[in-house]
């Protein structure tokens, strides 16, 4: 009866936190990405919106695991034999429901995925391109350039889009690739799956959409390779789309219509994009976290105490 109490506690705390924190997200992000569209870069822009979307999974799991379990352990009586209310039985099935649901979504996601790059994969031929990533050409009936994998990562680019893009225009494209590698966004696309709560739709799309925009600054480092950029956006963008879909990869043209336009235009302006950005340094960052480090620590003790009140009433 003890573990079970001390199961349940966690689970309705951390549903409790993580369903507050979600709604709190939910009503702000907006804001959020205002401040920071007017402020940093697209790839710090994009960082702080993934880092917006998860935090209350991440947060609510610290609390729990941090202060949650020790108080529990640590201050509850092991020889009492109290019933488990049901409300925290109520709350704690709510949790878990969470958690396999998101499970669900997260394993569904890659194995829909791991099927369909399976099949844009077969007959494909390994190319040099001195890029530091794989990467494959395959057939004529696949997205034209696509970052797929988490673990082994690679690009595809289709035969289409090797015969309407020129050297520097491919070029381009296979940096936007490589960039969405080397910022592990399938990897991110598999958190968000797992990170289930309704109403969080929105967010995702814009953390997406700006995520693209990283990529492509990512890949240029001056106007003449924008400009290539651009074109081999336009070109691409005329291909026929592909009927099939996979959650967990990242392309070129992934984007919806509007923002590839957006993109493109961007990407021909280069010079005063980059102007009106600044960047962030994660320095601004370590002062309040280490104060927060040491506040806790200093107060450990008594959170915990006060915590267990908490969770006494949450109890009965």
């Amino acid at each position: 009866m003890f573990l079970a109490r001390g199961i349940a506690l966690s689970f309705s705390v951390m549903l409790l936190l993580y369903s507050a924190l979600s709604v709190v997200v939910g009503l702000l992000w907006r804001l959020a990405e205002r401040i920071c569209h007017r402020r940093f870069s697209p790839r710090i822009t994009a960082d702080l919106l993934f880092g917006l979307r998860i935090m209350p999974l991440a947060l609510s799991a610290l609390v729990t695991i941090v202060f949650t379990v020790p108080s529990f352990l640590l201050l509850e009586p092991h020889s009492i034999d109290e019933p488990i209310g049901a409300i925290p039985l109520a709350l704690s099935g709510c949790g878990a429901l969470l958690f396999v649901v998101g499970m669900f979504k997260a394993t569904l996601a890659q194995v829909r995925t791991t099927k369909v790059v399976a099949d844009w994969s077969a007959e494909a031929t390994r190319v040099a391109t001195g890029a530091s990533v794989p990467v494959f050409r395959t057939g004529k009936v696949v997205p034209a350039l696509t970052a797929a994998g988490i673990l082994k990562p690679k690009v595809l680019m289709s035969e289409a889009a090797v015969a309407v893009l020129t050297e520097p225009e491919l070029r381009g494209a296979l940096g936007h690739e490589v960039a969405h590698v080397r910022r592990r966004d399938n990897l991110k696309k598999l958190l968000l799956r797992f990170c289930a709560f309704p109403g969080m739709a929105g967010l995702e799309k814009a953390w997406s959409e700006i995520a693209e925009i990283a990529a492509d600054d990512a890949a240029v480092s001056n106007a003449s390779e924008a400009l290539d950029l651009a074109s081999a956006l336009l070109k691409l963008s005329r291909l026929e789309p592909v009927p099939q879909s996979a959650e967990l990869t990242t392309g070129l043209l992934h984007s919806p219509a509007a923002t590839v336009s957006a993109r493109v235009e961007r990407l021909i302006a280069w010079d005063y994009a980059h102007a009106s950005t600044r960047q962030f340094s994660a320095w601004y960052a370590l002062l309040p976290a280490f104060g927060m480090v040491v506040c806790a620590g200093v107060t450990y003790h008594a959170m915990l105490s006060q915590l267990h009140l908490v969770t006494e009433w949450l109890v009965r």
